[in-house]
């Protein structure tokens, strides 16, 4: 087996092939309809999950160990695993809002943001890189059982060093405390568990933040789970090229992620305002460029068309400094249910995405097919940026005044009028 197509095969979940003591091996090729269907198990879970603000603390151990054996047992039993990876996976922006709430100092959003959105990216980079070296070395069960090795290590390291509020952490100072608290009012140190959730959810700003949440991670979704699937059915690459070209995709997006937190956040030369519109504006427009184009590159020169998928890649890196500092900037205190919001507008993608290539692809080599799709991205990033740009602002919205006790104030002044 060649160990580049299992790379593109765990990539993007449209073929699982399980290498046993025995050849041939066992090769499991599922249609169009079933791969959607693999995909909304994980969103249906995951939507139930991040509506419930679950806090999943059991690691994703078990889920991967899962994988190889429930392929064996049928399609029904893989979609009952899926629907367990979805659970596990509701928790992922629920953690990173309340990291950035909690740990980021006001001055250190984007930095703390563009190192905790580095997740996606980065595991598929070190997944379709790794597994074909471990699948021809060792065999493809293996490939789920380190997965689950290495996420058992990891969440283990997760419980020794980490606790809700840095305060009753052991490994940070008071020094460290003080600048994670400069400049935050006395409800954003104290984290108290009151939410305005109406009051959020009525505010422009917060749907100006969501609208390009969702336009940015519907572009970057369906690149991630499509384009192996474009590379090699419609640009007729090999195998072994959709995995390595896969790989360097996704990889492209960390470094500028990176630079782009790190830049928002110490340089100065513009406003708050200015910079986030900048960012936002990159991060949106520059993939809706590039899908834009997409569709009239010409046929001869595949290559163009690969460099521009890492060029869509590495534009959402700079989303750290647009809509995501935005949202913890003008929410403070209630940033991790804003940002915690994000896992069900992902969830929502999930559903998009697969179903507009159920309506709009037929074939898969079909380039006519595919270009539907890339206009709709592109007028759906267009539309978000132009949202953002008239709603943006990094002063914290009304409802951040809102606290428990003023809540409870105005409810005990309001029944003092009605008793009189």
């Amino acid at each position: 087996m060649d160990p580049k197509k299992v790379a593109q095969i765990v990539g993007n979940g449209s073929e699982v092939v399980l290498l046993l003591d025995t050849e041939p091996p066992v090769v499991h090729s599922y249609t169009q309809y079933q791969k959607t269907v693999l995909q909304w198990a994980v969103s249906i879970s995951s939507i139930m999950g991040s509506l419930c603000f679950l806090r999943i603390r059991s690691g994703l151990c078990p889920v991967h160990w899962t994988n190889s054996c429930s392929c064996r047992l049928g399609f029904a039993w893989f979609i009952v695993v899926r629907v367990f990876q979805g659970l596990a996976y509701a928790c992922d922006f629920a953690v990173i809002g309340v990291l950035c709430t909690r740990w980021a100092s006001l001055q250190e959003n984007a930095k703390f943001l563009g190192l905790l959105t580095c997740f996606s990216p980065l595991s598929s980079f070190l997944t379709n890189s790794l597994s074909g070296v471990i699948c021809e070395s060792i065999g493809w069960t293996w490939v789920h059982y380190l997965h689950a090795l290495v996420s058992l290590i990891f969440f283990t390291c997760w419980i020794i060093f980490y606790t809700d509020d840095p305060v009753k952490n052991y490994f940070v100072t008071s020094t460290e405390i003080r600048t994670i608290h400069k400049g935050k009012t006395e409800a954003h140190k104290t984290h108290e568990r009151f939410v305005p959730y109406l009051e959020v959810v009525k505010d422009k700003v917060v749907w100006a933040v969501w609208l390009n949440a969702f336009a940015d991670l519907f572009s970057g979704f369906f690149l991630f789970i499509y384009a192996p699937t474009y590379i090699k059915k419609v640009l007729k690459y090999s195998t072994t090229e959709t995995g390595i070209l896969g790989a360097l995709g996704a990889l492209s997006h960390i470094p500028v992620k990176m630079t782009c937190g790190y830049v928002s956040d110490t340089y100065h030369c513009m406003s708050e305002r200015h910079k986030m519109w900048m960012f936002n504006s990159v991060a949106v427009l520059t993939p809706a460029a590039i899908y834009i184009y997409l569709c009239f590159a010409p046929a001869n020169l595949p290559i163009v068309t690969v460099l521009l998928f890492g060029g869509v890649h590495a534009a959402l890196g700079f989303n750290c400094g647009g809509f995501y500092k935005c949202g913890a900037l003008v929410s403070r205190q209630y940033a991790e249910f804003v940002i915690a919001f994000t896992q069900f507008i992902k969830c929502c993608v999930f559903f998009v995405a697969p179903a507009l290539v159920a309506i709009f692809v037929q074939d898969d080599a079909n380039a006519g097919q595919w270009h539907t799709i890339f206009f709709i991205i592109a007028g759906t990033l267009v539309f978000a940026n132009t949202v953002f740009c008239i709603y943006a602002t990094d002063k914290p919205c009304k409802f951040t005044e809102i606290t428990a006790e003023s809540r409870a104030s105005a409810s005990e002044k309001v029944e003092k009028e009605l008793q009189k």
